[in-house]
């Protein structure tokens, strides 16, 4: 099973349904929930995910659905040597060299994202949701 980052891009195109995204969102969560994939987030990712939802769907709903998210997903931790890591990065974005060492210490085989360049530094796999799931269909 591939144990995957799940940015949290594709995770709002999931959940405010935004096209045109949404559709590979909607089929790598429909593969989460199957358990043929291992998704994974950091814990940064909740809080940002509450401050955007919250705005478009209220608090009571934006924190309805980050609990259903926490079933579908493990949370990696950001501990100390995650974030020393980080600060020691030639990552241009702080909060993306965060998620990258906490991947990275926590055996994640790919990042999922829309936003591909935000990790060029790193030496994981990095990869769209439509890029994953055609991986996936030429290995079946």
């Amino acid at each position: 099973m591939k144990n995957i980052f799940v940015d949290s891009d594709i995770i709002l195109y999931l959940l405010l349904e935004r096209k045109p995204f949404f559709t590979p969102s909607a089929e790598l969560f429909n593969l989460i929930e199957e358990k043929k994939v291992h998704a994974s987030v950091s814990a940064l990712h909740f809080s940002n995910l509450f401050y955007i939802i919250r705005k478009v769907k209220g608090s009571e709903s934006a924190k309805t659905v980050l609990r259903k998210l926490k079933i579908l997903v493990k949370i990696l931790p950001v501990d100390e040597k995650v974030i020393e890591l980080a600060l020691e990065s030639d990552f241009s974005d702080f909060e993306d060299a965060i998620q990258y060492y906490a991947c990275l210490y926590n055996n994640i085989d790919v990042i999922i994202t829309r936003n591909k360049d935000d990790f060029r530094r790193g030496k994981l796999p990095v990869m769209t949701a439509e890029e994953f799931l055609a991986v996936l269909k030429l290995k079946h």
